[in-house]
């Protein structure tokens, strides 16, 4: 439930409370809403002790809530300030979280934009392998994006009028947020399957392969959410479909979720098995080992990758740990596109051979149009020479690329 929700609400019981019950005169301080809690009159010298904010309720666990109390004291001059404050008495990690999460969805979305720029930019990195990853990327950009419209349409004023709102705008943006959380598990999946696929089939139609995941990726995400939106629109309509108090319904979009992550969780483990048994068997070579080796250990750092630490409150319910999952989902799930991009893009083998490859090509060109152009600077500016210029440009750089390859190549 959204924060200024569960405070309006709050509010709306004490008003009625304040007004079944009249002033009483034997009572020195008279009802009171701080705008968090609603204290009750009480006689001079009494101190009214209560839980915290019914607000903190859905980030704490039942016992943490409980033991959560806040007090003020009924003085001569009136209420005393709160002891001790609601600051050190409750969750105030929130706004933390929220700022964390922030600048995780920042940081994946500026790393993802540069890798997408990458793989589209060079020609050489065009594959069905890299076209999943730019997929998943896009899902992931998509996912941030979601986020950052979401909080500035249902929470950019600090009152509550969105707990009341059912605007088209508002159900569109919750539309559009479910199915960007929807398709990034859905790639994160193929993702998984994709590997799997690569090391138990030796040959596979990658193309035709493609296509399916094109559908499961983008268009499975598209018949769930558009089943949720129908069952709200019918069943559930209220607010802006930001609460999600109707189980049954709320399943349509958590199942999938869940299902994919479990998915996932089973085809990690084929993966490491296979791992296992090709570095075990007597036919691997010395450079399929190693390129088995390298797999390995890239297959233990996609963990977080495949969503499987989600496993951990995959199925545990809603009320308990809800600090850790706020945490998890929230705050270290913001950074898994800047873990995604690392993986897949900027420590990617091929990507850094081309860019170093693409950079040594620049700096001769320059190297050797600057030099041209002190030498015989009317070259620079004939055009009747200009294709001469092109030519010995393009001998340098390809002496200097032979040579360059000649040198990484090992002696026999």
């Amino acid at each position: 439930v959204p924060a200024n929700c569960v405070i309006k609400r709050e509010q709306e019981k004490c008003m009625e409370m304040m007004a079944l019950e009249y002033n009483n005169p034997e009572f020195d301080c008279p009802w009171l809403w701080d705008n968090l809690t609603c204290w009750q009159p009480a006689r001079l010298g009494e101190v009214v002790e209560v839980n915290c904010p019914e607000l903190f309720s859905q980030f704490m666990s039942e016992e943490d809530y409980e033991l959560g109390k806040v007090s003020r004291n009924c003085t001569e001059f009136g209420w005393s300030d709160i002891f001790p404050h609601y600051i050190d008495a409750s969750p105030h990690h929130l706004q933390l979280l929220k700022a964390l999460y922030t600048v995780g969805y920042s940081t994946s979305l500026v790393s993802l934009t540069t890798a997408m720029v990458i793989l589209c930019r060079f020609r050489k990195l065009h594959c069905t392998r890299n076209f999943i990853h730019m997929n998943l990327f896009v899902s992931f950009i998509l996912r941030a994006i979601s986020v950052f419209i979401k909080d500035g349409v249902l929470y950019a004023k600090e009152d509550s009028e969105h707990c009341f709102i059912h605007t088209l705008e508002c159900r569109a943006v919750m539309i559009f947020f479910h199915y960007c959380v929807l398709s990034n598990y859905f790639w994160l999946f193929i993702e998984g399957l994709y590997l799997f696929t690569l090391l138990v089939e030796t040959f596979f139609p990658e193309k035709r392969y493609f296509y399916w995941y094109i559908i499961i990726g983008w268009g499975t995400p598209t018949v769930c959410v558009t089943i949720w939106a129908v069952l709200r629109l019918h069943f559930d309509d209220i607010g802006c479909w930001d609460m999600n108090d109707h189980a049954a319904i709320w399943w349509v979009i958590k199942g999938p979720v869940l299902a994919s992550i479990m998915v996932n969780f089973v085809l990690f483990i084929g993966i490491i098995i296979i791992l296992v048994q090709k570095l075990q068997s007597p036919d691997i070579g010395g450079n399929e080992s190693s390129i088995y080796l390298r797999l390995a250990r890239s297959t233990l750092l996609l963990i977080p990758l495949f969503g499987i630490h989600y496993t951990v409150f995959a199925f545990s319910p809603e009320n308990v740990s809800k600090r850790e999952r706020l945490v998890f989902e929230l705050g270290l799930g913001s950074f898994q596109g800047f873990v995604v991009a690392v993986l897949y893009c900027f420590l990617n083998g091929e990507v850094q051979s081309e860019i170093k490859r693409k950079w040594r090509s620049w700096t001769v060109n320059r190297y050797f149009a600057v030099d041209l152009k002190h030498r015989h600077p009317s070259l620079a500016s004939s055009g009747v020479n200009g294709g001469t210029q092109l030519s010995i440009l393009s001998k340098s750089s390809s002496q200097i690329r032979m040579s360059s390859l000649q040198a990484e190549t090992p002696a026999t």
